[in-house]
């Protein structure tokens, strides 16, 4: 490291982040590249970067790309540390000239944040929400793996022999699932009739373990959201599932949501103008977290059937000339 740069009073860092190891860049107030190096993404390899950065100076702020990926540890890790650490995008095909490698998308990312470009706080990911955001994942897989083992009860059901499918049809899901699980294979009636049958009641007996996982999670997820948001919890329309998407959103901090536009535009619920000379016209964005976009709409749905405010508020928007779908646009 040449020594010239030792006394710099400031640097900006950028690092582009993979699975197994990072590559930070550093540049100088004026934009002029310090050095580049590859660390491994492990403790050790965090602390060897913010060591690195270091050494060029006083450390400003640092741009890392997928914070909420790949580049989560060494976001903390920077955090945690004092570093200002500002979330960058991975930049597009066509703003990049020349050819692509880690170090360019280091540079460029420490230069997204000198120019002030990426502005963006990401997610601390060190509190209640992180621990909600978890379970909802594993309840999303255990959800769609319930979805599947009942599609191919009911597929079973279809087109197996007559003696299997016979004492099935006609059930509800619910029932379905209790005679499947009473399933006894019997092989001196046929093998194919009793494989039917094994599988069925395997399938039944995976759906109900699923769904007794699903309201594990469900219990656990209620209880840390309403820990975390009580008033959130108990506003009108807004369930477990509900809370925790919006929650989600904003993160452990969200205090890096500037205004209530920014939530929104989070959320995919702004308006995105689309006016061309003299005609003045929005458009429906189709952006932002889409789990949260429809966290709103289910609280929107259900507050018009519900709720008396939001029903007068939807009779006046009618009275206007306003379509159903414009209405609820309004409301989420």
């Amino acid at each position: 490291m040449p020594d010239r740069y030792r006394d710099r009073c400031r640097v900006v860092g950028g690092v582009d982040t993979h699975r197994d190891a990072h590559v930070a860049a550093a540049l100088d107030p004026a934009g002029r590249l310090l050095g580049t190096a590859s660390f491994p993404a492990t403790r050790t390899g965090y602390e060897e970067l913010g060591l690195w950065l270091r050494a060029w100076g006083e450390v400003d702020s640092v741009g890392v790309e997928g914070t909420s990926s790949y580049g989560a540890g060494v976001s903390r890790f920077l955090a945690a540390a004092g570093v200002t650490v500002v979330e960058v995008l991975r930049p597009r095909r066509r703003s990049r000239r020349g050819d692509k490698n880690d170090s360019a998308d280091a540079v460029a990312a420490a230069r997204s944040v000198l120019s002030g470009e990426a502005t963006a706080t990401p997610k601390s990911a060190d509190g209640p929400v992180e621990a909600i955001r978890a379970l909802r994942m594993a309840r999303r897989s255990a959800v769609k793996a319930r979805t599947v083992a009942m599609n191919q009860i009911k597929s079973l059901a279809v087109t197996a022999s007559e003696q299997v499918t016979a004492p099935l049809r006609g059930r509800s899901s619910a029932s379905l699932i209790k005679a499947c699980s009473r399933l006894r294979p019997d092989p001196s009636r046929g093998e194919a009739a009793a494989a039917a049958k094994r599988s069925l009641r395997t399938l039944a007996t995976r759906w109900q373990s699923l769904s007794a996982e699903i309201d594990e999670l469900d219990a656990e997820i209620t209880r840390l959201c309403a820990a975390a948001a009580p008033a959130l919890l108990a506003a009108p329309g807004v369930g477990p599932q509900v809370a925790a998407a919006l929650l989600v959103a904003a993160g452990d901090n969200p205090e890096r949501l500037r205004s209530e536009a920014s939530f929104a535009a989070l959320c995919g619920v702004s308006p995105v103008e689309a006016s061309s000379g003299r005609t003045v016209r929005h458009r429906l964005n189709r952006g932002g977290d889409r789990q949260a976009n429809n966290a709103l709409w289910r609280i929107a749905t259900v507050r018009l059937r519900s709720d008396e405010r939001t029903q007068a508020y939807a009779a006046r928007r009618r009275a206007q000339g306003n379509t159903d779908r414009e209405i609820l646009r309004c409301l989420q």
